[in-house]
């Protein structure tokens, strides 16, 4: 049975994170995971920058091009964050530029934002760690635990990078000369749309694919499309099925690993 293409990935989404309550090394594995769900038009990060704590955050935001808000803490044992999160919520809310929000925090002092921007018919995900107390992930439509949200391997992610921007590099032309984090992206991806199914549609793994990575292109392997890609991956299977329209087939992918 064909997947039909879930339009709630279109969704424009608005994801806010409290910096002080979300581990620092999640970030990249976050964004991908935000991907699934929709596409994340306004990403902003909240905390008191001049703090030792967090400044380690800059590389991570840079690479995911988050933008970070400044927020002093005007008193000890206080966390202003939380405010100013909640005080840029309802001005996006007010604007009606997006459809959903991500609130990424495991604090329960955002249940009642969740509750009000659920009101609003906002749809809102909530991402943080597994201590998040009940209230906060009752009060939202999906709450993603992040200790199941694979992260990235900064080892095969580094090995890739170099592999694209060596211009002397051969393109890559078989399984053996593609990155192990392409490969595990694809996989994961196929997992993502499943939803059952023994297959997804190559359109919609694409799409997913780039949003998760908005730097992929096929070329960059020496492959002209994403179907020539993935055929020269024995782990996965790619079959055309008919249409409605007899001159038209769309190809699908399977994951025989899976």
């Amino acid at each position: 049975m064909p997947i039909v293409p879930d339009t709630s990935m279109n969704k424009r989404l608005a994801v806010l994170i409290d910096a002080d309550n979300v581990p620092r090394g999640t970030l990249a594995g976050i964004m991908q995971e935000v991907a699934i769900y929709g596409t994340p038009t306004i990403k902003r990060i909240y905390g008191d920058w001049t703090g030792p704590h967090i400044a380690g955050w800059k590389n991570s935001l840079l690479e995911n091009a988050v933008t970070p808000i400044q927020q002093y803490s005007y008193t000890t044992g206080k966390n202003s964050t939380d405010s100013a999160m909640i005080i840029d919520a309802m001005d996006i809310l007010y604007t009606e530029k997006v459809d959903g929000f991500v609130l990424v925090s495991s604090d329960s002092d955002f249940t009642r934002l969740a509750i009000r921007l659920r009101e609003a018919g906002m749809t809102v995900f909530g991402i943080g760690e597994r201590k998040t107390p009940e209230p906060f992930r009752a009060a939202c439509d999906k709450f993603i635990y992040i200790e199941n949200i694979k992260q990235p391997d900064d080892t095969a992610q580094t090995e890739e990078n170099h592999q694209v921007k060596d211009k002397k590099a051969k393109p890559a032309q078989s399984e053996n000369r593609l990155p192990k984090s392409l490969i595990r992206l694809i996989a994961q991806s196929v997992a993502d749309l499943s939803d059952g199914e023994d297959a997804v549609y190559m359109g919609e793994l694409g799409n997913l694919i780039m949003k998760k990575k908005p730097d992929f292109d096929c070329r960059n392997y020496g492959f002209k499309s994403l179907s020539a890609l993935i055929k020269s991956i024995d782990r996965f299977e790619v079959d055309f099925r008919q249409t409605t329209d007899p001159n038209v087939k769309h190809p699908y992918v399977r994951d025989k690993e899976a």
